[in-house]
């Protein structure tokens, strides 16, 4: 097929993703220079190791190999018997030894795979490796862009951090798919306890796309190497999130669509994805593999890591726990995807699960807590340590000392707002529930007042007993229970 003579329907997209992830460990991965360089002044978490100086060696850091070996457990993937690091040579200002120590080929892991779910359909994305290396510096592009900026400053602090760097087979046929699968594996890196979304900078994408004939693809999106050898193939590189990746995937799709219906070629090269702007920016031409003139690191003996496998554990992933939470506790799909969304997540509802009845918990977590959280902009983990309160107000509600309204609409709310106690909230606010003989008579004082309601009502008019109810709301100050209320509008009504 000519470039002339492709269209939209002509042209399937290929994407593969190079994923790199801050390992969470205490010290770089060949030094013991702090990682938590939050907040610190530029260069300041730096030695002779991680700055490249002549005659430092490297010492390797068992937690990151520790990771490693946890992540090739949690995406089925093999760990040889013994692995090694090597130097990828290229120059770069944040790279200060003018090479990496990574893993060229024999990584950590290989041959592993992740299930994600798309629109309604479950895919398995292939991970051909992933293996350990280190951070480079960071740049600073003052006045500008990368290809604007009227000078560049250098931070080594994030030099050596331990990096996985994690390489998908190109199985992905659309930008949406990229996104279901960074969300997923951040998932499972989180349940591992090897990763913090929340630290800057923990999550960096390069993505490459090309286009192939659209009659090159098989069944499942199978497509053989020969046509992925053809196709010319663009890098993108330097994107930090989910809905970065989909944006940057989605432009260069596009970009490549329009080269190819126009009859230009698709040059191999590798792009920037400025964020700000929303496009992508030609950096160079591609590498190739044998311009990186990868050689054994000679400071670092080989790694023998498979004995490893078996004796650490890991803790049960989030589709098995999906799985069991709809088993053991009869949640709805729904419910189950919120209730584990996070390891934390998770952990709280079962805490909670624990002291009451599970539906109970689950519409309190998933529904309430969560809801109110995320229009705050916050996580669960900001108030675990706030269990105890949380599970009492839970308690007020199946003991039906307060309203299900009050207690979300009122005492969550400002407990979440202002670190209020569920008990004091209640007191201050006069929310003790209301019942008995006073809601009898609210409900012949709303009878009375409301004679049109009535007629409406028996009417068959449906909307006449939602009006009453509301009525008597207000009479007891919202401290009735709406459902009892309304059964008893209903049994005074029949009579």
């Amino acid at each position: 097929m000519s470039a002339q003579a492709a269209t939209q329907e002509d042209l399937a997209v290929v994407i593969g993703l190079e994923v790199h992830v801050q390992l969470e460990t205490d010290t770089k991965i060949f030094c013991g220079c702090s990682t938590d360089t939050a907040g610190a002044e530029p260069n300041t978490h730096t030695c002779p190791v991680c700055l490249g100086l002549p005659g430092a060696l490297p010492v390797l850091n068992e937690a990151a190999v520790e990771s490693a070996v946890k992540l090739g457990k949690a995406i089925d993937a093999e760990v040889p018997e013994r692995t090694r690091f090597h130097r990828k040579n290229y120059f770069y200002p944040d790279l200060p030894k003018g090479f990496q120590i990574t893993q060229y080929d024999a990584p950590i892991c290989q041959d592993g795979s992740l299930e994600i779910s798309h629109e309604g359909e479950k895919r398995t994305i292939g991970i051909e490796r992933a293996h350990l290396e280190e951070d480079p510096g960071s740049l600073q592009h003052v006045g500008g862009s990368i290809d604007t900026a009227d000078h560049v400053l250098v931070d080594y602090n994030r030099a050596g951090v331990p990096l996985m760097e994690i390489v998908t087979e190109p199985d992905f046929r659309g930008p949406g798919e990229g996104r279901a699968f960074l969300a997923k594996l951040e998932e499972v890196l989180e349940y591992l306890g090897i990763y913090d979304s929340q630290r800057d900078g923990s999550l960096r994408i390069d993505a490459n796309i090309s286009m192939v004939d659209a009659e090159e693809v098989g069944p499942g999106g199978a497509i053989d190497d020969r046509v992925l050898a053809d196709a010319n193939r663009t890098e993108v590189k330097n994107i930090s999130s989910h809905k970065g990746a989909e944006k940057a995937l989605a432009y260069e799709v596009t970009r490549q669509r329009n080269a190819i219906q126009r009859g230009r070629e698709v040059e191999q090269e590798t792009r920037h994805w400025d964020e700000s702007r929303g496009i992508t920016v030609s950096m160079r031409s591609k590498e190739e593999e044998k311009d990186y003139r990868y050689f054994r690191e000679a400071d670092l003996p080989p790694l023998e890591v498979s004995d490893w496998k078996e004796s650490i554990p890991i803790p049960e992933l989030p589709d098995a726990r999906r799985d069991r939470f709809q088993a053991e506790y009869g949640l709805g799909e729904e419910a189950a995807d919120k209730l584990t969304s996070t390891k934390q997540v998770a952990d709280f509802f079962e805490d909670v699960a624990e002291r009451f009845d599970p539906d109970l918990a689950a519409t309190w977590v998933a529904d309430d807590l969560l809801g109110e959280l995320n229009y705050r902009d916050m996580a669960v983990t900001d108030v675990a340590d706030r269990l105890d309160e949380f599970a009492r107000l839970v308690e007020m509600v199946a003991e039906e000392e307060i309203t299900e309204k009050n207690a979300r609409e009122v005492v969550l709310r400002t407990m979440l707002d202002e670190g209020a106690d569920p008990d004091d909230v209640r007191e201050a606010e006069g929310l003790g529930k209301t019942s008995g003989d006073e809601v009898a008579r609210a409900v012949e004082a709303a009878i009375e007042e409301n004679p049109d309601a009535v007629d409406d009502y028996h009417a068959g008019d449906g909307g006449a007993i939602n009006f009453l109810v509301g009525q008597v709301m207000q009479k007891t100050g919202g401290s009735a229970d709406p459902a009892d209320v309304n059964k008893l509008l209903r049994e005074r009504l029949e009579t």
